[in-house]
C-alpha cells in the first residue's frame, strides 16, 4: 500500500484529527537533489566504478533541514539512473514522516 492508498483510506474513514499527509510532506520539500556517488567525487579523488550504482537523494525542508535517501544496484546491468532516483528520493521522503510527525505531536502538546 502506497502513502495515496493509506491516505485515501484515513479519508473514507473519517478520521479527521490533526496529522501528517502525503501532500505535507511533499510541501515541505524546497529543494531536492539526486546524483551518483561518482558524480559527487572531484575528479583528483580516487573513485571505484561501484560508485556509479549508487544514487543519493538530497532533499532540502522548508526550514533548511536536510535529509538523505539512497539506492544501491547490485548488478551494473540493472542500473537504471531514473529508477534509482525515484528509489533514493522514496527513502529520503520516508524519514520526513517521523520529523514532522514529531513536530506535530509537539504542537499539539503546547
Amino acid at each position: 500500500m502506497n502513502d495515496s492508498q493509506i491516505e485515501q483510506e484515513i479519508q473514507a474513514k473519517g478520521l479527521t484529527a490533526p496529522r501528517i499527509t502525503p501532500a505535507d510532506i511533499e510541501a515541505n520539500i524546497a529543494a531536492q537533489y539526486t546524483f551518483t556517488a561518482w558524480a559527487a567525487l572531484g575528479e583528483d579523488v580516487p573513485r571505484m566504478d561501484q560508485l556509479k550504482l549508487l544514487t543519493i537523494a538530497v532533499l532540502v525542508l522548508e526550514n533548511g533541514f536536510t535529509v538523505t535517501g539512497e539506492s544501491a544496484c547490485a548488478s551494473p546491468e540493472n542500473f537504471d539512473a531514473e529508477l534509482g532516483a525515484k528509489i533514493a528520493i522514496g527513502n529520503a521522503k520516508a524519514k520526513i514522516w517521523p520529523l514532522m510527525g514529531y513536530a506535530l505531536k509537539q504542537s499539539l502538546t503546547k
